[in-house]
């Protein structure tokens, strides 16, 4: 059964992109928002994805089927005990933090325990708040859902059912498993993105050649770097144990390599390398993950006068918005001079078509 009303306790990138998703697919289901950043609860209003701006927590409430906390990591213990008094059998509260273990440990002795399904989708952005928020960012992405052990079932089932309406494909996971598989797939990666990126800052010279010269292995490798602070900080305080788990596997698997590579050890050193290849080759081709898919192409461009103008007007006079352009000074991994980065797919694949018409050489990543 469809709901009829929800609530969002914050609409940042990950509320926002919901409620934005929400009434894309569901126009007929009426949206309310608390946000302490009034700022994007008027620009959610005016742009009539929510119905309802809400100063603080109401009786607006009270008559949700399913209220969303979006709010930071450190203050859901706030708001969950807030939300005590609306939390029962016809109303639902969910989270979309990328750590569950805090918050299920939080509610497993409170009223709101039966009431409670946990959620992460598996989604981002390096930028953050209402403003970046898209109706496209749960597009075919992986949508986890813990439950509570005292969660009905059929809750979970109509939980699990509306997820899957909004394009999203939802797994259900013990809280625990996915704290493990997170901080495996995502909290590791990032810091050691954000370790390799200081690591470089830190050893580059005074004139920033380092800083120059990066190209795509580094940029690639790198990029989820430029995500929040802050929300970095929290998910390392609140999944500690996991992370520090994977950390040390890590740490032995990179002093396992360093040895070989000290020993120069040839056939070990190629094994190390086939092995990730054939196992990233493998990964499932989705948008799912941390930060959405890019939409990019590379073109080869000749050096004169108007070149980039005539491409980005054969473009325009079609309707294809580009999201970013520019030109590549080190060609590591890709081909072609210039990179064009567009919003959706169908804008790409139409730029593809329409660029190879004009005779130009274009590749994929």
């Amino acid at each position: 059964m469809k709901p009829e009303k929800i609530g969002f306790i914050g609409l940042g990138l990950i509320g926002g992109s919901i409620a934005k998703t929400i009434h894309r697919i569901h126009p007929d289901i009426t949206l309310i928002a608390y946000d302490v950043n009034k700022d994007s609860l008027a620009l959610a209003a005016k742009e009539q994805v929510i119905a309802t701006a809400c100063e603080n927590l109401t009786d607006d409430f009270a008559d949700c089927q399913y209220i969303f906390l979006c709010a930071p990591v450190q203050k859901n213990a706030d708001f969950l005990e807030k939300l005590s008094s609306f939390a029962g059998k016809d109303c639902v509260i969910t989270d979309v933090g990328s750590v569950k273990t805090a918050i299920h440990q939080d509610i497993s002795h409170t009223p709101i325990a039966p009431y409670f399904i946990g959620g992460h989708p598996m989604a981002g952005s390096e930028k953050s708040g209402y403003v970046h928020a898209t109706p496209y960012l749960l597009e075919n992405v992986y949508y986890i859902i813990t439950p509570s052990a005292k969660t009905d079932t059929a809750a979970i089932q109509r939980f699990q059912a509306f997820i899957e309406s909004l394009g999203a494909i939802p797994i259900v996971l013990d809280y625990k498993e996915h704290d493990f598989i997170t901080a495996a797939v995502s909290h590791l990666p990032h810091i050691l993105a954000s370790s390799l990126v200081n690591l470089v800052k830190n050893l580059d010279n005074k004139e920033e050649i380092m800083k120059q010269v990066a190209a795509g292995g580094f940029k690639d490798i790198t990029r989820i770097a430029s995500s929040s602070p802050v929300m970095w900080q929290q998910i390392c305080l609140t999944n500690q144990e996991q992370i520090l788990k994977l950390m040390d596997a890590f740490l032995d698997s990179f002093t396992q390599i360093r040895q070989t590579i000290a020993a120069f050890g040839e056939t070990d050193l190629f094994d190390f390398f086939q092995t990730a290849k054939d196992y990233r080759d493998s990964l499932p081709i989705t948008n799912s993950g941390s930060l959405p898919k890019i939409y990019e192409i590379y073109c080869d461009l000749v050096d004169e006068t108007g070149g980039i103008a005539a491409l980005a007007t054969i473009l325009a006079t079609n309707q294809i918005s580009i999201k970013n352009i520019g030109i590549i000074h080190n060609r590591e991994f890709q081909e072609g001079v210039l990179h064009i980065e567009f919003y959706e797919e169908n804008a790409l694949n139409k730029a593809l078509i329409l660029l190879r018409k004009y005779h130009y050489t274009v590749y994929e990543r």
